[in-house]
């Protein structure tokens, strides 16, 4: 255990507490138990289902099995990626989900679940009517989505996917697109810049991310070119939807390798394993790949599991990343109907949920007891995140952060 200990080091730190009463007097020999409630760390996915309950907009046997769905996702996750696909976020001009996103946001925040927002700003599933406006009305009208929904989800949603898949978007030639457009006469930094700029003056504090399914070397280019513009990106996203197969320690560690060198924080922002048959490697843009039915079975369930267990163990230990989400929760309704979730399309729970759900809630996770001494003091270390503090019938919630400092507590 003594290995595992050092590499985590970066994950925990150790924290002195001193317990008083409401007149200052040390509580002295005091049992105390000190319990870890929820990860600094985001453990998250896509978890689209929570409109349909937060809005109660389905018939009560399918919302029945939604809040059950959604159970499961909080025994284990503690972050959560919403959509806001521009196309169905609003496919009729000024007419904006924003109520019903409002509200799945809400709900997840009650339950103390870090929300991002995907994406304000991409080529694919944008709003169709895009297309009718000169290149200067699309950015203006670009301009203003984004200060329409950064503003009113403030304080709901503070992170956000601010561009998608840039290294495509100039050369995307599927089909004809406003955002593509725009990307052409701007280039890929000019409208990173633009869209960085007009999401950090909506929210300031807002952690904004740069997300790509590109992890060549053109990726990095474009990274660089927006540091050296002097973009200020808060942290890299990284797909990896591993439909055709898991890539493997060595490849995961070359990738970290390589984006580690700009010292940004990394996000593993859409993870995908499936528990199915491997995704043929000749298809090369995955939306072409349709077929009736892709199953989950025992064997590819195990395999599955495996594959989860060393890749979110490698990505917790590397001292940049912060965040994996992984894309499908569920098989019930996941992309591509590959069977890529934590859950069968009957929410009983893989292999790999189980696995995933040790390693967060059990390996990764500190529940201590102490006693106070003389002076009413306790000390421990743990992972890093926030915690209960259980001493007789008073329950204190408190952070442990990097900070060293004691703190005094009141009980």
């Amino acid at each position: 255990m003594m290995g595992q200990t050092n590499e985590l080091a970066h994950r925990k730190a150790s924290k002195t507490i001193k317990l008083v009463d409401e007149a200052g007097n040390p509580v002295a020999g005091k049992e105390v138990v000190l319990k870890h409630t929820n990860h600094k760390f985001l453990f998250g996915s896509g978890i689209f289902d929570v409109i349909d309950v937060a809005n109660k907009n389905v018939p009560a046997e399918r919302l029945a099995f939604q809040e059950q769905k959604l159970d499961k996702f909080l025994d284990v996750f503690n972050s959560a990626t919403l959509p806001f696909y521009w196309g169905t976020f609003e496919p009729e001009k000024g007419k904006p989900r924003t109520k019903e996103l409002k509200a799945a946001a809400q709900w997840l925040k009650e339950r103390n679940v870090t929300v991002k927002g995907h994406p304000l700003c991409w080529h694919t599933v944008t709003a169709p009517w895009l297309l009718e406006m000169s290149n200067e009305e699309i950015l203006k009208a670009q301009f203003e989505r984004i200060e329409r929904d950064v503003s009113d989800f403030k304080g709901l949603i503070d992170m956000w996917d601010v561009i998608n898949e840039v290294v495509i978007m100039p050369i995307f030639d599927k089909y004809d697109n406003g955002i593509t457009r725009i990307s052409q006469e701007l280039g890929r930094v000019g409208i990173i810049k633009e869209m960085f700029a007009k999401t950090r003056e909506c929210n300031p504090g807002a952690t904004l991310l740069l997300n790509d399914f590109n992890t060549s070397i053109n990726y990095e280019i474009l990274i660089d070119g927006c540091l050296h513009a002097g973009i200020p990106i808060d942290a890299i996203g990284i797909q990896s939807h591993q439909h055709q197969g898991y890539c493997g320690r060595e490849k995961l560690e070359e990738v970290l390798d390589r984006f580690s060198h700009f010292g940004l924080p990394i996000h593993f922002t859409e993870n995908t394993l499936t528990s199915g048959h491997l995704m043929p490697l000749h298809i090369e843009d995955l939306n072409d790949y349709q077929i009736p039915e892709w199953p989950s079975t025992p064997e590819f369930e195990e395999r599955q599991a495996k594959e989860i267990e060393e890749m979110y163990t490698i990505l917790f230990k590397h001292p940049l990343v912060e965040a994996i989400t992984t894309w499908s929760f569920s098989d019930d309704g996941a992309w591509l109907g590959a069977p890529a979730g934590f859950l069968r399309t009957d929410n009983s729970p893989k292999p790999s949920y189980e696995v995933l759900k040790k390693l967060i809630k059990e390996d990764w996770s500190t529940n201590v007891t102490g006693k106070t001494d003389d002076n009413g003091i306790v000390s421990f270390e743990g992972f890093l995140g926030e915690y209960d503090l259980v001493c007789g019938d008073k329950k204190v919630r408190f952070k442990l952060d990097k900070n060293a400092e004691t703190v005094q507590i009141i009980i």
